[in-house]
């Protein structure tokens, strides 16, 4: 199968290396402390381009992550996951010897949300001398291959998107009841339309999908199975191999990623500001 490469566009301000054919480009010259619009501009058209920046050696305090997020737009609060003392709008996500994590299934962020979010910033605080890389997956691409009877099929369809399969499990009765009235289950199309580019892209993924609407729950279960796979095509992927300091900054609205679980009990601290999105349409 072959992919068409994407190319490099100019940039005034920062170098733009992409990592392959078709996804991920790691961004230089730039220090995230020091930002302006020119830059941010640059910076988003380059995320446009490639779903996926990645940054090196970026020596950022926790107030200087939240002040680039928002210079991208609007940050969220997560509303089951921890998040730094002082600064809510940092995810913390943490494994140890004694508490392993690693979010090792293909995935989009939060589509349980009404609004999902547009996109994460997420840095490398504490990271291992090996293992845990992060995988992302290009989901435009990924619809675009699909045989044209299978697009056809999905083309104005849509899923239901749960919080329960990866938050509810270990909630009590009561405390499930109160998150499923705060956040009740979602439609989205399983085509989803960029609000920028105009791109279409596969919008379902393992963890928060449930179900695709108007399907007996076996014609769900094979249509869905189907087309999660598609993020674990290669040819749609690229790879990250984090040192502390690095950032990764995806678009949520057209990728999925996976973080490899192989960095065993070694320590590993990664924190996350995520912009609001809008209602996929």
């Amino acid at each position: 199968m072959r992919v068409d490469a994407v190319k490099p566009g100019d940039y005034n301000r920062i170098r733009v290396e992409p990592l392959t054919g078709s996804i991920g480009a790691e961004i230089a010259n730039v220090d995230l402390r020091e930002l302006d619009d020119e830059l941010i501009a640059e910076l988003q058209e380059a995320w446009l381009a490639h779903k996926v920046l990645f940054f090196r050696d970026q020596q950022l305090t926790q107030a200087q992550h939240v002040a680039y997020g928002r210079a991208l737009g609007e940050l969220e609060i997560h509303p089951f996951a921890p998040h730094v003392e002082g600064h809510p709008e940092i995810l913390v996500l943490e494994s140890t010897a004694e508490s392993f994590y690693a979010a090792e299934t293909w995935h989009s962020d939060v589509t349980f949300r009404e609004c999902p979010p547009l996109g994460s910033v997420l840095l490398g605080r504490i990271v291992p001398p090996y293992g845990g890389d992060t995988c992302f997956a290009n989901m435009e691409l990924a619809y675009e291959r699909l045989p044209d009877d299978l697009r056809e099929q999905i083309d104005g369809s849509f899923a239901i998107h749960s919080y329960v399969k990866a938050f509810g499990r270990g909630m009590s009765d009561s405390k499930r009841a109160e998150a499923a009235e705060r956040f009740p289950d979602q439609k989205h199309p399983v085509v989803r339309t960029h609000p920028v580019t105009g791109r279409r892209s596969l919008y379902i993924n393992r963890i928060f999908t449930l179900t695709i609407d108007g399907m007996t729950p076996d014609e769900s279960r094979s249509l869905r199975q189907r087309l999660y796979d598609e993020a674990a095509t290669p040819e749609y992927q690229c790879r990250f191999r984090w040192r502390p300091g690095s950032i990764a900054q995806w678009d949520n609205r057209c990728t999925q990623h996976y973080a490899v679980p192989d960095h065993g009990g070694m320590h590993r601290r990664m924190e996350r500001v995520t912009l609001i999105g809008d209602r996929p349409v």
